[in-house]
């Protein structure tokens, strides 16, 4: 009886199938090319369509010492802040130029990216900050050279600083170090990988009671729990450009040469998923 029973069913679904092939069914077809790099094996759902919306996320603006976008197409008004502080856009130094070839860093937001010359490029915030102890500091990057700092405090508000830390700047292997000067003197941690390879990267680097953390394209990459001080002084935040001698396997330029967008300093050390989502954010 079972046999039976098949074959029943299978005569049905064929006399189904030959009943619905009769009618005109119009072709159609579809196509859907995608790349994406990924080299964390990760994925995961972008609570933001843009770095503005994921900067003006609530915790981040309240927590934001600025957040520079870097896509102005002349330099007569700064670096404008999007944090929402009275007077607090970014001084442009040097030579200037803008691009907007793609790809490029948070594709979706408006304007191009900032063009670092690797001589005289780089932008200061306009006021001190009173010897941050718990902070982020954030920005997306494309160079192709071994060299120069990325962001981070400094005594000086131009020219070379005579105390400087908490700031990232690429070694001469490319790879990334982040730094501060604290209790137990000069301590970095670096990361493992190169990133001078000409493509846009996410950098975010914290400081807390929890340790130092180098966040590269949206994942924790090193960690230390012992680095929890910085040296203590008043500074700015320099981006593209700043005093670098003493530390570990620096450049020989002090200036960064390539493209930025999306800097921005925090007075609390951003979490594993914000940091995930300004990265998202961005890509």
């Amino acid at each position: 009886m079972k046999p039976r029973t098949v074959l029943v069913a299978v005569s049905l679904l064929a006399v189904v199938g030959l009943a619905l092939g009769a009618q005109a069914v119009p072709a159609s077809s579809a196509a859907y090319l995608s790349s994406i790099r990924n080299t964390a094996n990760t994925t995961a759902t972008a609570p933001y369509f843009t770095c503005a919306g994921a900067t003006n996320a609530t915790a981040e603006r309240a927590a934001a010492y600025f957040v520079y976008p870097l896509n102005e197409t002349f330099t007569l008004l700064g670096a404008n802040d999007q944090s929402g502080h009275l007077f607090n856009n970014g001084a442009y130094s040097g030579g200037f130029a803008t691009s907007t070839a793609t790809p490029i860093a948070c594709p979706r937001d408006t304007g191009g990216a900032y063009v670092l010359n690797g001589s005289s490029s780089f932008v200061t915030s306009p006021s001190q900050v009173t010897n941050p102890q718990t902070f982020s500091v954030e920005v997306w990057f494309k160079t192709t050279v071994a060299s120069g700092k990325l962001i981070g405090l400094g005594s000086s508000q131009t020219g070379l600083s005579p105390n400087y830390d908490r700031h990232i700047y690429l070694t001469t292997a490319g790879k990334l170090n982040f730094g501060v000067n604290g209790t137990a003197g000069v301590s970095v941690i670096t990361s493992p990988l190169s990133y001078n390879d000409g493509l846009w990267h996410h950098a975010v680097a914290t400081l807390s009671g929890a340790g130092a953390v180098l966040f590269v394209d949206g994942q924790s990459v090193i960690a230390n729990p012992a680095l929890t001080s910085a040296q203590v002084f008043n500074g700015y935040w320099r981006i593209g450009y700043d005093q670098q001698t003493g530390w570990p396997n620096p450049g020989a330029n002090a200036y960064f040469t390539g493209q930025m967008r999306w800097a921005a300093a925090y007075n609390v050390a951003l979490t594993p998923a914000q940091v995930t989502a300004h990265y998202l954010a961005g890509r």
